[in-house]
């Protein structure tokens, strides 16, 4: 099914909901690589969604109320973000599709308060990534590719 082509500066938008783990989500912008253009910006193709790293982001769990922070990123897109037929300099170009599986990497990890008297020191959350979801913004309106 035809849906619209992605370009250089479209949205990477992640959901806040990461497993156990809630993050304080910003938006990814997408590195258009291929050589097609489409209004002055060069069309993102296969392996563009790697470019998307979004650090800096705050997170918490209900275990690990005390937040840290880590980095956003495309881990796998879906099916249909993949065009099958159009490509531009042989490479298959990116649509906005569904949405794709994202992760969320730890540099500083979440704590858990100490118990009382406070004499322990603040547990730190011990995953080192999780998983959850996205979906890309365009702002094509008039292109499609299948």
């Amino acid at each position: 099914m035809a849906d619209f082509i992605l370009k250089h500066g479209d949205k990477a938008i992640f959901l806040p909901n990461f497993g156990a783990a809630i993050v304080v989500v910003k938006p990814g912008q997408l590195k258009g690589s291929g050589p097609g253009t489409l209004g002055g910006a060069k069309l993102c193709v296969d392996g563009d969604e790697a470019s998307v790293e979004v650090p800096g982001c705050m997170y918490m769990s209900s275990s690990h109320p005390i937040p840290g922070s880590g980095t956003l990123k495309i881990k796998q897109l879906a099916g249909d973000q993949l065009a099958k037929k159009t490509n531009t300099g042989g490479a298959a170009v990116l649509l906005k599709g569904g949405q794709f599986e994202a992760e969320f990497q730890v540099q500083s990890p979440a704590k858990k308060p100490p118990p009382p008297p406070g004499t322990a020191p603040p547990e730190p959350d011990t995953t080192s990534s999780y998983s959850g979801k996205g979906m890309f913004q365009t702002t094509n309106t008039k292109f499609k590719g299948a």
